[in-house]
């Protein structure tokens, strides 16, 4: 300890070391503010005119995908365009690619809503809340691992875990819309699956048949296009087309009624016991999060068996039983509430709604009924919110999100760093491999930490302004590259889109059904389900093919927890590659006859065994030492006649100090035992060990080879002069 003291001290006394020291560790961290180069590039017409035509035609895909991923998160449609609007640009400008558009996507969304469910209702404020505070703390993470160079760590997902993870993703995504596709509202469980198991369920006796058919136009418009026409924006003219459909046939209509005018006594009570529910909900929530954030800072300063730390912990406990108990309830009170059909009966003192059992006891009275089915929406101050026909989007509020910083919580901090990882990490996958693919065509530099950083700030700067986590996207990165951008301005000009649309274009959005965004999320993520890299990985490897199962299986079990399927698939490829490594291959080739002298052919010694030669396929580490030894004393059991062992080091690539004191350890005890040990082909590196660990010269130099002819004719010598 003395001495150690004594080195800081001088340390510090030395300002040179120091200073050099610091500026050796800051010169590591990538500066995030430099200038791209391709904006030079903007002084040539044809490059500005190129930019233009590719920017405006990634904001037609963009704007109704950016609507649709929205919701698929949990949040309002206009979400999605606030998360357009200021992210490609900063993506554009810190990156390093010039073709990445970056903004909503798929996967990121759904990961969105499954980081945040637990904490706060869908479409909420709170909701929205902590997806503005995932998507900084998502930026913030990113920007870190570019400035300190750690993009390296993106190898920790490999390619089965990925394979697996996005194909069980994208089909989460495409089931989650089948409730808009049917036009029913099922009741969420607690895993995905049950979920998709309600909702066929419900639509199996309550199809919407036009929100179904609605989705089946929007489906044959854009396959439709696809098929005989893909230069034209499938999304953008099917969703023109369906909005003006639904607003010409009447797709779907909303009233206000007072809560009087419901008919059924039991309908009315239901609804204010809800409201309750919904508001004592809410409460709970807070104070969930309140002792949450108290248990944590008793947590880093209490003892374990304090009093207070326990009370609190058991309060925390009572409120999130209330909480999960309150839930319940609630989701038996929507799925009866929003379940029943309603019809509008014209009485002499105004309009009433009826349940269906309830209209034989007024189809008598001189009235007009209308058989038109009304659902309820929500109820909230004495007004009930009611829907006949299908959903559409409604009113988006018009105008350009303003500064807003994300509210701190440290219970929701806590709560939200494993998605933070998840989403980073997975995103950032998402949007290299098609940077790569594009620099690959264009040839173009491509840098991984460069693109952390455009990838971070994108995520910072856009929470700063009501956006949530965003990535690259692989379809609007391909039809940015596919119409023509040159630099990265054409991210510049489909923000100028998005921002024209948000101020004058709003109104026109009102109509869109959302049995249209359903079909425009499930046609963009079926091209990420691929079976077929799936089975290439299985017959490659049984390892990453179990990896990749393993994960796929896992995460559309688990869904929504989307985290724990990468965690298990992470923690289940690192296990078999150390058992990989743990147990690496042996092989004893058999001699070729021509490496030795002519008279050793002739002896008749080669046969008996009296030459063996060891390769071990692997580097010979701690993990593995075990299993050398145990290879190497079953070669001796099945050898007696051996006098020399040649360890063969063509594919050891390293040792570390548990394999170099064995090999020691092992030429001590076989020397002493009468057989000779020789080396040959050992790496660079290899030698570099044995000499500074002195091995090399305990051993002699003369027992180390270049080659295998050098080392059979030293074997031979050997065997040779033992004979005689």
């Amino acid at each position: 300890m003395l001495g150690t003291q004594v080195k800081i001290i001088n340390f510090v006394k030395q300002p040179e070391t120091v200073i050099r020291v610091a500026k050796n560790t800051l010169g590591q961290i990538k500066n995030p503010f430099e200038i791209p180069v391709w904006l030079s590039e903007l002084k040539s017409k044809d490059v500005l005119r190129r930019d233009f035509i590719a920017g405006l035609t990634v904001a037609l895909v963009l704007i109704p995908q950016s609507m649709a991923y929205a919701q698929l998160a949990g949040l309002p449609p206009h979400y999605g365009l606030y998360a357009s609007l200021l992210p490609p640009i900063i993506a554009a400008f810190f990156g390093s690619s010039r073709h990445l558009s970056t903004g909503p996507v798929a996967m990121v969304s759904l990961m969105t809503a499954a980081a945040l469910e637990p904490l706060a209702t869908a479409g909420g404020e709170a909701f929205i809340g902590y997806a503005i505070l995932l998507a900084f703390m998502v930026g913030l993470f990113q920007l870190l691992l570019g400035m300190f160079r750690l993009g390296v760590l993106l190898n920790f997902l490999s390619h089965p875990v990925v394979v697996g993870f996005v194909n069980a993703a994208a089909i989460i995504i495409a089931t989650s819309q089948l409730g808009k596709l049917f036009g029913v509202n099922a009741e969420k469980g607690e895993h995905h699956y049950e979920y998709v198991i309600n909702t066929i369920s419900a639509a199996m006796e309550n199809t919407h048949w036009p929100t179904l058919g609605m989705a089946l136009v929007a489906f044959g418009i854009m396959y439709g296009i696809r098929h005989f026409k893909r230069t034209l924006p499938a999304v953008l003219i099917t969703v023109v087309v369906t909005t003006i459909l639904a607003w010409l046939f009447g797709f779907a209509q909303h009233t206000s009624v007072k809560l009087e005018q419901i008919n059924n006594q039991e309908i009315r009570i239901a609804l204010v016991y809800d409201a309750i529910q919904a508001k004592h909900g809410a409460n709970l929530n807070e104070k969930y999060l309140a002792a949450q954030q108290q248990y944590a800072e008793l947590e880093t300063g209490a003892e374990a068996d304090d009093e207070v730390m326990l009370a609190s912990r058991q309060q925390l406990e009572q409120i999130a039983f209330r909480l999960e108990q309150l839930q319940k309830e609630g989701q038996s009170h929507h799925k009866t509430l929003y379940a029943t059909s309603l019809y509008s009966v014209q009485l002499a003192d105004g309009i009433k709604f009826y349940t269906r059992e309830e209209l034989g006891e007024t189809a008598s009275e001189k009235s007009k009924i209308y058989f038109q089915d009304w659902h309820i929406e929500g109820y909230k101050s004495d007004v009930v919110e009611l829907r006949a026909g299908g959903q559409v989007i409604g009113k988006i509020p018009r105008g350009l999100p303003g500064f807003q910083m994300p509210k701190f919580e440290f219970s929701a901090i806590t709560h939200l760093i494993g998605a933070t990882i998840a989403i980073s990490l997975i995103g950032f996958m998402e949007a290299i491999s098609i940077a790569k693919a594009i620099a690959a065509r264009t040839r173009q530099d491509l840098n991984v930490d460069r693109e952390l950083l455009g990838q971070g700030m994108s995520n910072i700067v856009g929470s700063l302004f009501q956006a949530y986590p965003v990535s690259g996207s692989f379809s609007r990165s391909a039809v940015n590259f596919n119409a023509g951008a040159v630099t990265g301005f054409s991210s510049v000009v489909t923000v100028l889109a998005v921002a024209v649309t948000l101020l004058l274009l709003t109104p026109l959005l009102y109509y869109l059904p959302q049995a249209t965004l359903a079909a425009v999320i499930i046609i963009a993520v079926a091209g990420l389900i691929k079976i077929k890299p799936m089975v290439h990985i299985w017959q490659a490897n049984r390892h990453d093919g179990v990896v990749c199962m393993v994960t796929f299986i896992l995460t559309l079990a688990l869904a929504p927890e989307l985290e724990m399927g990468i965690l298990v698939g992470m923690l289940l490829s690192l296990a078999l590659l150390l058992f990989r490594m743990m147990k690496p291959r042996v092989v004893f080739p058999s001699h070729d006859e021509r490496m030795f002298p002519d008279e050793a052919a002739d002896s008749g010694l080669l046969e008996e065994g009296n030459i063996v030669r060891m390769r071990f396929e692997g580097s010979l580490v701690f993990a593995n030492v075990a299993f050398f030894e145990e290879q190497l004393q079953k070669m001796l059991a099945s050898t007696p006649n051996l006098k020399v062992l040649i360890i063969d080091g063509v594919s050891i690539r390293e040792v570390d100090a548990s394999g170099n004191e064995m090999l020691r350890d092992y030429y001590r005890r076989l020397t002493e035992s009468g057989i000779d040990v020789l080396f040959t082909r050992l790496r660079a590196p290899i030698m570099e060990v044995f000499k500074r660990s002195h091995m090399f010269d305990d051993i002699g130099k003369e027992n180390f080879h270049r080659n295998p002819p050098d080392v059979f004719r030293h074997a031979w010598q050997l065997v040779a002069s033992g004979r005689d």
